[in-house]
């Protein structure tokens, strides 16, 4: 498979790795207070009314990214074996697992989507 292609799983998975850091605009409360990251949730006051809501998202959020970027390890490893049907499941299921943050994230359904033709020929 070619290198692009492999670059851009690598990328995916270190992105996605780094949801909870990097984080997305995210709001919490009838005030719309605006969470960007863990850190920043972990950072809340102890009195802030939202604070576990947004330590929770955010955990969810790095939780997934987590389990995307296995799969998408999964996918790499596969590519390197030349196992192109095996790579392209996996990417499925990435962007699968995706799903709950898709709105914000946007890796691995456009990634997936681009790959699946090269993938699989159809």
């Amino acid at each position: 498979m070619s290198e692009e292609v492999i670059n851009k799983v690598q990328e995916a998975i270190a992105c996605s790795r780094k949801w909870a850091e990097t984080g997305w605009p995210v709001t919490f409360g009838s005030r719309n207070v605006e969470v960007l990251s863990l850190k920043q949730a972990q950072l809340r006051p102890k009195n802030f009314v939202f604070r576990q809501e947004a330590v929770n998202y955010w955990n969810q959020a790095k939780l997934t990214g987590n389990d995307a970027a296995d799969s998408g390890q999964r996918a790499l490893d596969a590519l390197n074996k030349g196992n192109f049907k095996a790579a392209d499941n996996a990417l499925y299921f990435c962007q699968f697992i995706e799903k709950p943050f898709a709105e914000y994230s946007k890796i691995w359904s456009p990634l997936y989507e681009a790959l699946h033709e090269k993938l699989t020929g159809c």
